[in-house]
């Protein structure tokens, strides 16, 4: 049975059941349908070396990544895998469980292929999600680590939280991406200040000698979110994300005004901050593009633009796992039209 098939029945369940639903079912595969994940990986998978790169030592088969959020208690990770992604992001988890924000806080905006969420970093905890992972990891593909501070935590106490993290996870993943940028945790994005990332960035790199990646919020005045970037970069971030959710509130018709906006709402919003500020970076660190991203057309400006790397999430739910596969092809193809011979020849290409 096809995604196709299956999305009207989903929609009929709330969407954190939804959720939960998949979540289960993906945890099954290997013992419910003997030989589940080898199906899987020969209708998803899609490898051709003029996507491949190596980025921090690491091998990515292709650009294609799962952002933060899908697997937030890193319970799916081979399932995840079977879908052909080039990378795996697990998270956002927080030093200590905690149940999130009130329900009801997912939202889907069907005609729009968008989400609202007000999730508020629901999870299970480090020690839970530490034990999930120890189980898979070193892992087939760079295996990423979101990483917040709990609710509770106020944010001059929140660099902690992130230290504790880095701490116990710096052998269980191949990168860490510092959420500072999420719209769900009170106060949060205050933390998106050039202080605290430098603070954060130097006690971190004394850590663990793993990539650090910054992730940061589309709603940023643009001369700002330079401003932090190039900071952020001085006091050697790895990488930098953009970006997460908007809470631009004119995108949408409904009354509700919380949570963060992702998916085609925020296609034109996110390529456009992404733009503006790659075109002032994009030769000086590593840029992952995320937000709107559905098709290979979309990933493959944010590449000529300067991206490495893409995530997606929204675009799973509303186009199901072949999504992964059209993006990977389409950008194979593209690449060749263009005359390219490998990926790294068009990154940021819009800007030679």
């Amino acid at each position: 049975m096809s995604y196709e098939n299956i999305k009207p029945l989903l929609y009929k369940l709330e969407p954190e059941k939804a959720h939960a639903l998949i979540e289960y079912s993906m945890r099954g595969l290997d013992y419910i349908f003997p030989g589940g994940m080898s199906f899987f990986t020969k209708k998803y998978v899609f490898n051709d070396e003029i996507l491949h790169q190596k980025i921090f030592n690491l091998q990515f088969y292709n650009p294609v990544g799962l952002a933060g959020g899908f697997d937030k208690n890193a319970t799916m990770i081979r399932p995840l895998s079977a879908m052909g992604f080039g990378f795996l992001e697990y998270g956002t988890f927080t030093p200590k469980a905690q149940s999130g924000n009130e329900k009801p806080r997912l939202f889907r905006l069907v005609e729009q292929e968008s989400i609202q969420n007000a999730m508020g970093f629901n999870n299970k905890g480090k020690d839970a999600i530490a034990q999930n992972v120890k189980k898979n990891y070193p892992f087939s593909v760079p295996l990423v680590a979101n990483i917040g501070k709990n609710k509770n935590t106020p944010n001059e106490n929140a660099i902690d939280d992130y230290l504790t993290l880095f701490k116990d996870f710096k052998d269980l993943c191949d990168i860490f991406v510092v959420n500072i940028s999420s719209p769900n945790t009170k106060n949060l994005r205050d933390l998106q200040s050039e202080e605290f990332v430098n603070e954060l960035f130097k006690e971190a790199k004394n850590i663990t000698d793993k990539p650090i990646m910054l992730k940061i919020a589309p709603d940023m005045n643009i001369d700002n979110a330079i401003s932090l970037c190039k900071n952020a970069i001085k006091s050697q971030a790895d990488a930098i994300i953009m970006a997460n959710t908007s809470i631009d509130y004119s995108l949408i018709d409904n009354a509700r005004v919380f949570g963060g906006i992702s998916g085609r709402l925020i296609t034109k919003k996110s390529a456009n901050f992404f733009k503006e500020v790659a075109k002032e970076i994009y030769n000086e660190t590593i840029l992952i593009a995320s937000g709107g991203i559905d098709s290979a057309e979309l990933a493959y400006e944010r590449i000529k633009n300067g991206a490495s790397l893409i995530q997606i999430y929204t675009a799973l739910i509303f186009k199901g796992p072949i999504v992964v596969k059209n993006i990977n092809e389409g950008l194979a193809e593209l690449l060749k039209q263009d005359g390219f011979h490998h990926i790294s020849e068009a990154i940021g290409v819009n800007f030679k």
